[in-house]
């Protein structure tokens, strides 16, 4: 366990719709925080990847935050298996509080909505406003088109080089909770306030 973080923000689909080997991913993911002794803080639905992934890390013992828009309450979406359950204004406050109650930051399989966090994660990262490790689970080689769009930014220098260094891809969970555990600030790779961010 590394003793700067405590609770860990999950990214993930609400879809029930996709492929088992995903649910497989987000279920170990879910034991191997409750393992390593950490709390999420995640969207608060108990629908797809974002119910799985809570639902073993409670069993195993983690705390799990919920944060969901009143918007998507009121519309029925019931409530994952939360410790504490946080009603938002909207999406953009819903994720200011996610992240001001986070220390680290993991990326399961998603869509348009986890892409979206994600990004913000990784920009918030890029101009110093986090230090947060950000870690991009790759399961069954779901981001790799995503990896080679961030690449392709890089090498046509809409960012620099060492934006690469911002998040950290992981294929198992066991990966990304090794990299999680091991992640001091000295290894967190600013971008030199110097250098010019397109």
């Amino acid at each position: 366990m590394n003793k700067n973080i405590k609770n860990i923000c999950v990214f993930a689909s609400s879809s029930d719709n996709v492929d088992r080997i995903y649910y497989k991913a987000a279920y170990n993911l879910g034991v191997e925080i409750a393992k390593n002794g950490y709390n999420i803080v995640y969207g608060g639905s108990k629908l797809g990847l974002m119910g799985e992934v809570t639902y073993s890390a409670s069993k195993n013992g983690s705390d799990i935050t919920g944060v969901m828009p009143e918007k998507l309450y009121n519309l029925g979406i019931n409530p994952g298996d939360c410790t504490k359950f946080i009603l938002t204004k909207d999406m953009r406050s819903r994720k200011q509080k996610m992240d001001e109650l986070s220390d680290a930051v993991i990326a399961l399989a998603g869509g348009f909505g986890t892409l979206e966090e994600l990004s913000e994660m990784i920009v918030q990262k890029q101009l110093n406003y986090s230090n947060k490790p950000i870690v991009i689970l790759n399961t069954n080689g779901y981001y790799n088109s995503l990896i080679s769009f961030f690449n392709e930014i890089i090498k046509n220098r809409f960012a620099p080089k060492c934006a690469e260094t911002i998040y950290y891809i992981a294929n198992t969970p066991e990966e990304a909770l090794n990299y999680i555990n091991n992640y001091t600030q000295s290894e967190s790779h600013y971008l030199d306030s110097k250098i010019k961010i397109n």
